[in-house]
């Protein structure tokens, strides 16, 4: 039997809430008193308080609350799942608060060395999201909820370039968190096609009595990506952009959101990415421009020349 086995056996027998011998454990399991023993260090090490009693009628026993304890973490388990509550209050996931106390029941059975050996590891890390922290999402439960109950929703949802709200009846498919926001995606009865809904632009939500099945091997994540990213029509013509620098500004620019969809190839000095004309004329100057000299445009040469003139209207703009 493992290590672990054993261990997960002798904290079953200790669950029982009767007390048990070095020698019932040793006969039950067939193992070397000795070994008994240090198995009984190893679980008292790892913060199950096991009470010693010696004597005619002692034996071992644990803490009655310790009968509702959680399974077991190890270290790098236990400050893993300290960083995530992190990550989900600033993220304004509604669930912080149950990360919060499922954490504390841990650090209710940890022994002061392990609190201080996982406080070290939470302290080294903080997430800084913005000058304002993200509040929760007042309607982010119940959509999750919809979502796991395949329960349609009625909201009342507006757009940001439209003064009225909208009232929708929406299969919520799923619930995502892209770009410091919170997405819902699923099908609008409204416009009989699948959308995306901005959560912190729903005035109101109520659960119908509708349900839902949602389309099998659907992927929100694509359908997401797909739809904020414009589609390279070969039609219309895909342009190679081709842009050397050094490895680290290269680095930076593959691994941008946008461009590293469209990346072809990479070299340590060069990049290739296939765009179409509007996106080389409306977005990549902007995009670029922070990079200062640390990049170069070698193709296409009309991309050199709206930089050109992107910068003298801008130049034009402050001079005035």
């Amino acid at each position: 039997m493992a290590k672990m086995d054993n261990l997960l056996a002798i904290l079953w027998m200790l669950r029982s809430g009767n007390k048990v011998t070095a020698k019932d454990i040793s006969d039950k399991l067939e193992m070397n008193i000795r070994t008994v023993y240090r198995y009984v260090d190893t679980l008292s090490t790892s913060g199950v308080p096991i009470i010693a009693e010696p004597g005619h009628n002692g034996g071992y026993s644990l803490l009655n609350d310790f009968i509702e304890a959680p399974l077991f973490f190890d270290f790098e388990e236990q400050a893993s799942l300290y960083h995530a509550a992190v990550f989900a209050e600033e993220a304004g996931y509604y669930g912080d608060e149950a990360l919060n106390r499922a954490i504390s029941k841990l650090a209710h059975y940890q022994n002061q060395e392990q609190q201080m050996k996982v406080n070290h590891h939470v302290e080294s890390l903080e997430i800084i999201s913005g000058f304002s922290s993200l509040s929760k999402e007042p309607f982010l439960r119940e959509l999750e909820q919809a979502v796991a109950d395949g329960s349609a929703v009625y909201i009342r949802y507006y757009k940001r370039n439209k003064e009225e709200s909208e009232d929708r009846l929406v299969d919520p498919y799923r619930v995502i968190y892209w770009n410091k926001k919170w997405y819902l995606i699923g099908y609008c009865h409204l416009r009989e096609d699948i959308r995306s809904f901005r959560i912190n632009r729903i005035q109101s939500l109520t659960v119908s009595e509708h349900t839902f099945t949602p389309p099998i091997n659907f992927s929100a994540r694509n359908y997401f990506m797909r739809n904020l990213l414009p589609t390279m029509n070969e039609e219309e013509g895909v342009i190679s952009l081709v842009v050397k620098g050094s490895t680290r500004a290269l680095d930076d620019l593959c691994q941008h959101w946008f461009l590293e969809h469209y990346l072809q190839e990479r070299n340590s000095d060069q990049a290739v990415f296939l765009l179409n004309q509007e996106v080389l004329d409306t977005y990549l100057p902007y995009l670029l421009f922070p990079y200062g000299k640390s990049i170069v445009v070698i193709e296409p040469t009309s991309l050199k020349a709206r930089c050109v003139e992107v910068l003298t209207d801008l130049i034009n703009f402050y001079e005035e």
